[in-house]
């Protein structure tokens, strides 16, 4: 995963006329990472306690990583369940991701990412083509429906839902409506380096300033390249430069972003998508859809979609990297 830093600074605001609205700040664990909220208020408001129960609610709903949550008792063949809001917006993001990549978005990858290593079960020692074949068979998207009573449906028990992909995203977007529903309507979150940003920073009287974490920067000495101007917006960034496995015996690398339709776990030439969209949910369904779809493919989708921001860095014939920067987002990179 690609992070994302936010620029801050403390600052309180002012006015003859109104009262006085301070920048709070606060902070606390979610999702195997830590989320950070600031928020103008001109009240003395309690919200970490919501915010935390937002979060085990996400949790419940569909983290795969708890044995008992929604997701994990769909897995293991529970038909009769009825899913939450929660649940219903992560599925209903991925149905329209998928549907708009053409499959390259794909939540029934489960089986793949635990075969692979990259999910919350033991990894397979040797994937051949017998191997693949007979998991490809439980992936699709297409084979699975939400029902009307609330249940899913699923054409085979084996298939696995994993919505790591969408799911931080939205959960983010989930906790900024509990935000909004205590009245806080600018403010500015980020859990795991995904940001949702709503309002306006008040003392500068302009939007969000958000750093974008260069690609081969380190864990230990982070560095930074460009920074955008975001409101009322998500933003979320995926890549493979961290996150992959190589095997012990074969030394074959294998990256966490795996190819729907191929089933394979190998590198395409996008090496990291940072994408801007109306909700947190959809900038991450995406930014994971981008890495899969390799940047010709990318390319082309962008120009059709409406809404969606993406700045790309790519390898080329040559093995150059490369950045690809969609007009609307660098509308919104600050010079």
């Amino acid at each position: 995963m690609r992070y994302i830093v936010v620029l801050l600074s403390v600052f309180i605001v002012s006015s003859c006329a109104k009262e006085t609205s301070s920048l709070k700040y606060l902070s606390g664990d979610a999702f195997g990472t830590t989320y950070n909220v600031q928020f103008f208020s001109s009240k003395d408001i309690e919200v970490k306690k919501g915010i935390d129960s937002a979060v085990a609610a996400i949790n419940q709903s569909v983290s795969t990583y708890i044995h008992d949550s929604d997701i994990s008792k769909i897995n293991k063949g529970d038909s009769a369940l009825v899913v939450d809001d929660i649940f219903i917006e992560a599925f209903n993001i991925s149905k329209g991701v998928y549907e708009k990549t053409n499959g390259y978005f794909d939540p029934t990858v489960g089986v793949l990412r635990n075969a692979y290593g990259f999910g919350d079960t033991d990894y397979l020692n040797n994937i051949d083509t017998v191997v693949l074949d007979s998991l490809m068979q439980f992936v699709g998207f297409q084979k699975v429906k939400l029902n009307e009573d609330g249940t899913i449906f699923k054409e085979s028990p084996h298939i696995y839902f994993d919505f790591n992909a969408v799911a931080k995203g939205s959960g983010l977007d989930y906790i900024g409506k509990y935000l909004e529903s205590r009245g806080i309507t600018n403010y500015l979150i980020e859990l795991g380096g995904e940001i949702l940003a709503k309002g306006k920073n008040l003392e500068k009287n302009q939007e969000w300033i958000i750093g974008i974490e260069t690609p081969d920067s380190e864990l230990e000495d982070r560095t930074y390249g460009d920074a955008v101007k975001l409101t009322n917006m998500g933003l979320a960034s995926s890549g493979n430069y961290r996150k992959f496995r190589v095997d012990s015996i074969t030394g074959k690398k294998y990256v966490h972003t795996i190819n729907p339709l191929t089933g394979s776990a190998e590198m395409s030439d996008v090496t990291s998508a940072t994408v801007i969209a109306p909700t947190c949910g959809e900038a991450d369904a995406y930014a994971t859809a981008f890495m899969a779809l390799g940047f010709e493919k990318s390319k082309d989708l962008l120009q059709k979609l409406s809404g969606i921001e993406a700045y790309l860095t790519y390898t080329d014939s040559t093995n150059t990297s490369r950045l690809f920067i969609t007009n609307g987002f660098k509308r919104r990179l600050v010079d």
